[in-house]
């Protein structure tokens, strides 16, 4: 079985907020909708809801917005790793994030990047 992806909050918030969606990410949300495996942090849930409440008071999403993006992430069924830290290279699978930082970090820890 293909072991996926690990995902983080930024790529989250790409899949169901068209401003911070890219040609990338949008490809990943396809594979994920086709069944692609997605793993992540047992923090995710709060990285995310924290990344679309910036989004709604810095007003780049209004409030139907901010509703149409929780219940569209409400619907995903990610695998959570409640193992602790190292995600990506502990598991062995690429990680996908919008952050240059973090996947900076993680070419140098030799996992692979996906955007």
């Amino acid at each position: 079985m293909n072991a996926g992806f690990v995902a983080d909050a930024s790529v989250a918030a790409a899949w169901v907020v068209e401003s911070q969606s890219t040609e990338a990410t949008d490809r990943l949300f396809v594979e994920v909708e086709a069944g692609a495996p997605v793993q992540v942090p047992v923090l995710w849930m709060f990285e995310v809801a924290n990344a679309l409440r910036t989004l709604r008071r810095r007003r780049r999403i209004d409030q139907q917005g901010y509703a149409v993006a929780r219940a569209g992430l409400g619907r995903l069924r990610p695998f959570i790793d409640t193992e602790g830290p190292q995600l990506a290279l502990r598991k062995t699978v690429p990680l996908a994030t919008r952050d240059s930082a973090l996947n900076k970090a993680a070419r140098r820890a030799g996992v692979r990047t996906l955007l």
